[in-house]
């Protein structure tokens, strides 16, 4: 018997589709959206450019968009996704169990509270971790709050720290459920069987055909640090020859970046906001990721990304997905956050490996990648309701 399940999302999130498509060949389910993201609000999230995906978000599984009735609808406030028809929704369809992502809207606890009301159980999943420090004025007020909720909800943790993080609020272990986070490694795979592309990348940015470049890939904001990234490679340069450095990314802080760099901009590449489609090909054309987050990056999913283009990863031991997905010296290595010195020492060892054992690292980004995988995360779901479900 196919379970069916409602999904609560603010907005069609590009990583989260391509999983509704594969859930709803398995069970019966439909996504409710709260929010209407529209170009600009893209931008104002820190992308620095007004856009829209180029992938189709809304094909190929049941949703419905609901009534925001919010007086300001936006993602930056907990007013800003209210959405009472949620109530009438739960009460008339006949849903197994309620599926979250995040609490910190009005919405999201319209849906729990209707979820209560019929006893029907509500899984969250999220990423969040301990490392992300917050204000005092903030955390303790919060602890209180967040211990006497959290333990009410089924977790579907997407890694260790995230796991660490519940638990330190009181969830049981019974309520926990291990979901990998993950991509769809089959677009991203199949995207870059095509090496025309990403050798045209290359030519276009000036890179040579046989330099070893180095990747930044997110918003130009000061939790990703691309500073840090721009300073390793500045040190790089100064030891290393045919070395080069992709930046894909917009956002507030590009132009004291590219002040930065001014002397080295034939090493030093600013490719801008690039679109879902075209991103496989800028994974290709390099040799190497890095992510220098802070600990506001809760996982990191470029990290699986570059691994289904097979690309090794640097990144901050701050980073969430860092115990899961960074095995030393096989699918990549860290470096302590903020330390550019070390950074630059990590790159140079990495580049060391993957000239050295280019088949050995291709086939540990492999074995890693099929466990953080659409499948695997679509089967533990499968586990967790059956289990849930079946103690009432």
């Amino acid at each position: 018997m196919k379970r069916r399940l409602g999904i609560l999302l603010t907005h069609p999130i590009q990583y989260y589709v391509p999983w509704f498509r594969h859930l709803a060949g398995r069970m019966d389910i439909e996504v409710f959206y709260m929010h209407r993201q529209d170009a600009k609000g893209q931008a104002a999230a820190g992308f620095g450019v007004e856009f829209t995906w180029d992938l189709p978000l809304l094909e190929g599984y049941s949703s419905r968009w609901l009534k925001n009735i919010a007086k300001q609808p936006t993602l930056r406030s907990f007013w800003g996704c209210d959405v009472p028809e949620i109530s009438q929704i739960v009460d008339k369809e006949k849903f197994d169990a309620f599926l979250i992502f995040g609490w910190n809207y009005k919405g999201s606890q319209q849906a729990i509270r209707a979820c209560w009301r019929k006893n029907i159980p509500v899984l969250m999943r999220g990423d969040s971790h301990l490392k992300t420090k917050r204000p005092l004025w903030i955390s303790l007020p919060k602890y209180p709050v967040y211990k006497f909720f959290l333990p009410k909800l089924f977790h579907l943790y997407v890694g260790q720290r995230n796991k660490e993080y519940l638990m330190h609020y009181g969830v049981p272990e019974k309520r926990l459920f291990f979901v990998p986070h993950f991509i769809d490694n089959t677009f991203f795979s199949r995207a870059i069987e095509d090496k025309n592309p990403s050798i045209k990348i290359r030519r276009d940015l000036g890179i040579p055909e046989d330099a070893f470049v180095y990747l930044f890939v997110g918003k130009f904001i000061s939790k990703k640090r691309p500073e840090d990234f721009i300073r390793a490679c500045l040190q790089l340069f100064s030891s290393e020859k045919n070395v080069h450095a992709i930046l894909v990314g917009d956002g507030p802080l590009r132009q004291p970046l590219q002040d930065l760099v001014q002397s080295y901009s034939n090493k030093i590449h600013f490719a801008r906001f690039r679109n879902q489609t075209e991103m496989p090909h800028f994974y290709a054309a390099s040799n190497a990721l890095v992510l220098p987050s802070d600990a506001g990056e809760t996982w990191g999913l470029v990290v699986n990304e570059a691994f289904a283009c097979g690309i090794p990863a640097i990144v901050s031991d701050a980073v969430g997905c860092a115990p899961d997905m960074i095995e030393e010296e096989k699918t990549g290595c860290t470096f302590p956050l903020g330390n550019a010195k070390s950074l630059a020492e990590r790159m140079s060892a990495l580049r060391v490996l993957c000239e050295t054992q280019p088949q050995i690292i291709r086939r540990d980004l492999e074995e890693k990648n099929s466990y953080y995988s659409i499948e695997k995360a679509t089967q533990a779901l499968q586990n967790a309701l059956e289990i849930i479900l079946a103690k009432g």
